[in-house]
């Protein structure tokens, strides 16, 4: 049994139908990874975790008042905009999003670099993605969490005991979370759907 065995849905689970990405099975995916964080074992994580799901309950919150406009995450977006005023849910939407890009960025350059300690694969992802997201207060908390994350060895014997199973799961599930973050960035970028959030 492994890690990505217990997740209710993968990113690579998620339905696309015309590349529009299910809501529904997106937040399944994305309550999946958060528990990753566990795995890394520090209580520094635990920003990142309190964000992420903050997040994940803005989309669910929206999706349930009104799953039929918004069963997809382009539909909620533009129902949004359509409705005016605050927009909660593509605020929380785009955070996600980017804490979502953080852990692919971190966990590809995992795969790429097998003999990279953990520390540094996110170290480097934040300086990609999250840290101009981020003001003077913000970076000290994230970069003391790149810091405090375990070993590589001791994580992937988190992830499971069949090494051989646990990094072909997890290239399909990088994979599969590259992807939606592709179209969800492209999306938010179409319509300049995150200005201003």
């Amino acid at each position: 049994m492994t890690f990505f065995d217990d997740m209710k849905t993968t990113f690579k689970d998620i339905p696309r139908p015309d590349n529009e990405i299910a809501t529904l099975e997106f937040l399944e995916a994305s309550e999946s990874l958060v528990k990753l964080f566990d795995l890394l074992g520090s209580a520094s994580f635990s920003v990142v975790q309190n964000d992420m799901n903050g997040n994940i309950a803005k989309v669910s919150t929206k999706f349930l008042g009104d799953p039929v406009n918004c069963s997809t995450l382009q539909k909620l977006i533009l129902t949004e905009v359509r409705e005016g005023g605050k927009k909660t849910a593509t605020q929380g939407l785009l955070w996600l999003v980017r804490g979502l890009q953080f852990t692919a960025v971190a966990m590809r350059k995992c795969i790429d670099n097998p003999d990279g300690e953990l520390s540094k694969c996110f170290e480097k992802s934040y300086g990609e993605t999250l840290t101009k997201y981020h003001n003077m207060l913000i970076r000290p908390i994230f970069k003391l969490a790149m810091k405090a994350c375990p070993y590589r060895k001791d994580f992937f014997e988190k992830l499971g005991n069949d090494l051989n199973k646990v990094n072909e799961q997890l290239v399909a599930w990088v994979e599969g979370l590259e992807e939606v973050v592709d179209i969800i960035m492209k999306f938010f970028d179409s319509g300049n759907y995150g200005k201003g959030l």
